[in-house]
């Protein structure tokens, strides 16, 4: 595996890599308005009125073979085909194209601490997901390889531990204020003044405040390498595997197998500075294919190996 260097040591190493890690946000533009508190200023009050709540579906009485539920509005739509690697597109485009439509992605967020116990690291990460129940198993994906590491790596790597937390919308402006470009060893959880609160299986320490998180072991990683640039690394895979839940007690059933959405209101990850609500649903039952083949005639003549134009 590469070597890992810390802040000092990264500048030292390879100046343009480390303030190419600092000033991200300066290169990929997140942030389309030129002076926030304003645009801010001009928007209602966040609304305290949205309750959890179950609607229908969009078309409640959609049948079998019926496709989608505009009534063909979208098939009159042409699409735009873009070449990831086209000459001249910057790779930053990518990165806004893909977190603007890959919507909403849930949030990561990630607590660690060093080796030595001196220094801690709180962040958010949308490149997130749980991926199997048993063992329960986790990945992040993170930008830049081992020689580029990002605080939150780098502990991940010499502990093995971290706590992944859900966000909630109480505590929504703290988190974010995490994602600020502080140099290593400059604690994120003094910064936004959320509170941290012992594990069991881990040293790092999970986040009080959320309704809902999990500490974990890592158990492997993987580095890639760019495809524009050959012997760049640009991005590392972490798995990690669940060794504890936390689950806030007013929003957990008996069972402790689910957890109210009402309670949890979690945030989601939109494209540039946007995040996303959750504060409604809509159930629709998993159709099974014996079933549905008694009550529904139409099956039968739907089914086949594939369809025209494949």
């Amino acid at each position: 595996m590469a070597k890992n260097f810390g802040d000092g040591e990264q500048r030292e190493h390879d100046p343009a890599a480390h303030e190419q890690r600092m000033d991200a946000e300066k290169e990929i533009k997140r942030n389309p308005h030129g002076d926030f508190n304003k645009v801010q200023a001009s928007r209602p009050e966040w609304p305290t009125h949205p309750e959890w709540s179950f609607s229908q579906t969009k078309d409640p009485n959609w049948r079998l073979g019926q496709g989608g539920n505009d009534g063909g509005e979208s098939l009159k739509r042409e699409h735009v085909e873009i070449n990831p690697y086209e000459e001249g597109r910057p790779g930053a485009f990518n990165y806004k194209l893909l977190i603007s439509a890959i919507v909403p992605r849930p949030i990561g967020f990630c607590s660690t601490r060093s080796k030595d116990g001196q220094s801690t690291n709180l962040a958010p990460f949308s490149y997130f997901q749980v991926i199997n129940h048993d063992p329960p198993m986790f990945i992040m994906g993170y930008a830049g390889g081992f020689d580029n590491a990002k605080d939150s790596l780098r502990n991940l790597i010499d502990t093995n531990e971290c706590v992944i937390n859900i966000i909630s919308e109480h505590f929504i402006e703290a988190a974010n204020a995490t994602s600020i470009n502080a140099p290593y060893g400059v604690s994120e959880w003094a910064i936004s003044g959320l509170h941290p609160a012992p594990c069991s299986t881990v040293k790092a320490s999970r986040v009080k405040e959320a309704i809902f998180s999990v500490e974990g072991h890592l158990m492997e990683t993987k580095e890639y390498e760019s495809r524009v640039t050959p012997g760049k690394k640009t991005a590392v895979l972490a798995i990690i595997e669940g060794t504890r839940f936390w689950a806030r007690e007013d929003a957990l059933n008996a069972d402790k197998n689910l957890i109210d959405p009402a309670v949890l209101k979690p945030m989601s990850r939109l494209g540039g500075i946007t995040y996303g609500r959750t504060t409604e649903g809509a159930e629709i039952p998993r159709p099974d294919y014996e079933e549905t083949l008694k009550q529904d005639e139409t099956l039968k003549g739907l089914v086949k190996g594939k369809v025209e134009g494949q």
